[in-house]
């Protein structure tokens, strides 16, 4: 019994049936299977592919949505300061016009319709029909509600500023997260590829090793079954690869895929992350509390200004008249200059619901404030355990794989000289493919983890 199973280890390996072998002769070579299938084909790469961080964060500037729509939020915001800022300057305005009275065509009427008075013995008449024009000028003197709407405007323009800048970082980071999780993608795409060969090449030896009788159905049946969850694998990780490209193209404006070129360089990807973001030397400086921060104050000056409502306001009002006259061309009528003092009396309630409305919006805005804070506060805490934590995984991975490997490699020997079984051959692979792919996702998570912590506490000005 003995001498045939070497008889059938030795045709398992290749080497002549010989029952008296020279033990001078060289051991003969392993088992090697030759397999091809069509899905050990690499993945088709994307039609198109970035090559650096700079063209990546380049393509975000041209196309995207969200930054598009900050900078209109900034522009709205130095519309309305604009406005509040008007209320506060001088306000000019030129009519004219030509008037006639239907009814008593003879009787010269200004603009307004009523009728203008001739002087008696005056050497220039007015003209009929009578043209006149009127230059006036306005300025408010004392008004607390119109400084008040211009500090609420200035404050939210700055919260606008803010919040574009912190876009900018939320853009930064989101881009550097779909490279890292596409990179991640083709990596596993590859590694599911060569788990996909090396469980072919045990159903192959399995398959041998039946044929020769020194193994048997249940061997086959068991090898095969890990080669289907090697395709499963390989399926899920394809589909994964395709929505990772998806997802990269949605962040770089194209709606379809995009991939990375294979010489982009993801280990520098944090010093290049550096020379376009800055580190803040306080956490209070960063972009969103600092939006979240001015946005209050725009809101407590808003309310300011609807309580401002009830104090008088102090305006200079002045008005040239001019009209045509015969012979002509004509005369400044009246020039008149007043004093306009304006005292706020009863409204029907409207200024006591807008201050009421407007307190409700300053405490909506103080507690998104607060909530903001400590967000911000968990998130880089967060962000700063979570780099000592995907450096610890990835030892512990690496390590894993090294056992995974070795056991791999003894569970093979042992199966190619009878001393193993099928199960082991196949629990030894799973466990082989499952090491490659943590430690792979375990290095890209600590990339991604490096990112992190310096994004959450930077400031990123494109």
């Amino acid at each position: 019994m003995t001498h045939r199973l070497a008889l059938l280890l030795l045709s398992l390996a290749g080497a002549p049936a010989l029952a008296d072998q020279d033990p001078l002769v060289p051991a003969p070579a392993p088992f090697q299977p030759h397999v091809e299938d069509p899905m050990l084909v690499p993945a088709p790469a994307a039609s198109k592919q970035v090559g650096t961080w700079e063209e990546a964060l380049g393509l975000v500037r041209e196309r995207s949505t969200d930054l598009r729509t900050a900078e209109a939020n900034v522009q709205r915001a130095e519309g309305r300061w604009r406005q509040a800022l008007s209320v506060l300057l001088p306000n000019a305005r030129v009519s004219a016009g030509v008037a006639y009275d239907l009814l008593n065509p003879d009787n010269p009427v200004g603009l307004t319709g009523a009728p203008v008075m001739a002087q008696p013995g005056a050497a220039r008449q007015p003209t009929v029909p009578l043209a006149s024009g009127a230059v006036s000028l306005s300025q408010s003197i004392v008004d607390f509600g119109a400084w008040r709407g211009l500090s609420s405007a200035s404050a939210a323009e700055d919260s606008a500023r803010a919040n574009l800048y912190d876009v900018q970082r939320r853009l930064t980071l989101s881009l550097a997260r779909t490279l890292v999780a596409t990179v991640a993608a083709e990596r596993a795409a590859e590694i599911n590829r060569v788990g996909l060969r090396r469980a072919l090449e045990r159903a192959a030896l399995a398959q041998r090793s039946f044929e020769l009788g020194a193994g048997t159905q249940l061997d086959v049946v068991r090898v095969r079954q890990d080669v289907e969850i090697a395709r499963q694998s390989l399926v899920s990780g394809d589909e994964q690869l395709h929505r990772a490209r998806e997802a990269l193209g949605l962040a770089l404006g194209h709606p379809e895929e995009v991939g990375v070129n294979p010489s982009f360089n993801l280990q520098g990807l944090v010093d290049q992350t550096r020379a376009t973001c800055t580190p803040l030397k306080a956490l209070s400086e960063r972009p969103d509390l600092e939006s979240a921060r001015t946005q209050l104050e725009s809101a407590r000056e808003s309310r300011r200004q609807a309580s401002a409502g009830y104090l008088p306001t102090l305006g200079l009002n002045s008005s040239l008249n001019a009209l045509t006259t015969e012979p002509g061309p004509g005369r400044f009528s009246t020039w008149s200059i007043a004093a306009v003092l304006s005292v706020p009396i009863w409204e029907g309630g409207l200024r006591g619901g807008l201050v009421r409305e407007r307190a409700g919006i300053e405490q909506q805005a103080a507690e998104t404030l607060e909530r903001t804070r400590r967000d911000v506060t968990v998130e880089v805490a967060r962000a700063q355990r979570n780099v000592s934590v995907a450096e610890s995984l990835v030892k512990t991975a690496a390590s894993s794989l090294d056992l995974a490997a070795k056991t791999d490699q003894l569970t093979r020997r042992a199966f190619e000289v009878g001393r193993g079984s099928s199960l082991e051959l196949v629990q030894s692979g799973a466990a082989l493919r499952q090491a490659e792919l943590s430690l792979a996702l375990r290095e890209f998570e600590l990339v991604q983890a490096r990112l992190d912590a310096f994004l959450t506490e930077a400031r990123c000005d494109w």
